[in-house]
């Protein structure tokens, strides 16, 4: 190596500006690099190799997430940046290489597809690995997600939680309306759109551990003195046939002969009390459902209830990214 070779602040500023990494290290792959800048970068990604390899087993559970709108209003895509450490995560450069990262995604229809896309002349993937060496952590894309629609919109939490979601039509104030949801998707954790969507085993698999559960919470209750749990013969609309609901309704009425209630007012009583069947029996699809669940912002309605108030419009999908 020719020790003639002087290296100036501007190279080195040069070489910053093009991978992040900090000035000593810039400085170092110049020298080693006789002053060749991309013989420099291929220094820096060496070294950001190794580092990978080393660090390869380290959990990325720490991280930025980001989503990303197309211009029409369509498309969206939603990732999450991991790292290592929240120190990291919240670094400014750091969100700033999520963010560039976000543009790029939406560009792709896939993980793949992101991965080996250009970014600055190199892959996303050699990048995540140029960056891992620059900041000293793993770094890695830990969530991919994109969705379609008529009219898409996103709310994003302090970049801990991305969340899309597409609407049937863009109809009046569509966007107060789609971001309510998403933040509904973000902050309650949906992991489907209706009760519809689920698997009939599953709702029975469901319903015999929840059952177990409170049954076994009971148990201690019960020694304690305390006020039992309602222990539900159901846990889904899924589940509520027109027997069910025919056979709840006589129970109601039975309820309310015995209570000496006069006939003529029960049909002011019994939808109260139905709704409260329904309510108790229902629990899988308020936790699990985003249609069903009730709305942040106003509990006494659904999140169904309050997309209908906006007209002629329906959720047709979301999803949701978090760190961690």
């Amino acid at each position: 190596m020719s020790t003639t070779v002087k290296i100036t602040a501007a190279e080195v500023n040069k070489l910053r500006q093009a991978t992040g990494a900090g000035m000593m290290d810039c400085k170092k792959a110049l020298v080693e690099a006789e002053g060749d800048f991309d013989k420099a970068i291929d220094v820096l990604r060496k070294k950001g190799q190794k580092v990978a390899e080393k660090r390869a087993d380290r959990d990325s559970s720490e991280g930025a997430a980001v989503s990303k709108i197309n211009a029409d209003q369509t498309e969206g895509v939603a990732i999450v940046l991991g790292c290592e450490t929240d120190f990291v995560g919240k670094n400014e450069n750091f969100l700033a290489l999520a963010n560039q990262l976000g543009d790029i995604a939406l560009t792709v229809d896939s993980k793949d597809a992101f991965l080996a896309a250009d970014f600055g002349g190199m892959t996303v993937a050699e990048k995540l690995v140029e960056q891992t060496g620059v900041i000293g952590e793993k770094l890695d894309i830990t969530s991919f997600e994109k969705l379609q629609a008529p009219f898409v919109g996103t709310y994003v939490h302090i970049n801990k939680i991305a969340a899309l979601v597409g609407l049937s039509a863009k109809v009046d104030n569509a966007e107060t309306l789609v971001k309510d949801v998403a933040m509904q998707v973000a902050s309650m954790g949906a992991t489907t759109l209706s009760y519809k969507d689920f698997d009939a085993d599953y709702v029975a698999s469901e319903t015999e551990a929840r059952i177990a559960v409170i049954e076994k919470d009971n148990i201690e209750l019960g020694r304690l003195g305390k006020t039992l749990k309602n222990v539900p013969q159901f846990i889904s609309m899924a589940q509520l046939s027109d027997d069910v609901l025919a056979k709840a309704e006589e129970a109601a009425k039975a309820e309310l002969k015995a209570e000496g209630k006069p006939e003529q007012i029960w049909d002011r009583i019994l939808p109260g009390k139905m709704e409260r069947f329904i309510s108790d029996n229902t629990t899988l699809d308020q936790e699990k459902c985003l249609l069903d669940q009730n709305f942040i912002k106003d509990e006494k309605s659904n999140v169904a209830t309050y997309v209908s108030s906006f007209g002629d419009v329906e959720i047709t999908g979301f999803k949701r990214v978090s760190v961690g």
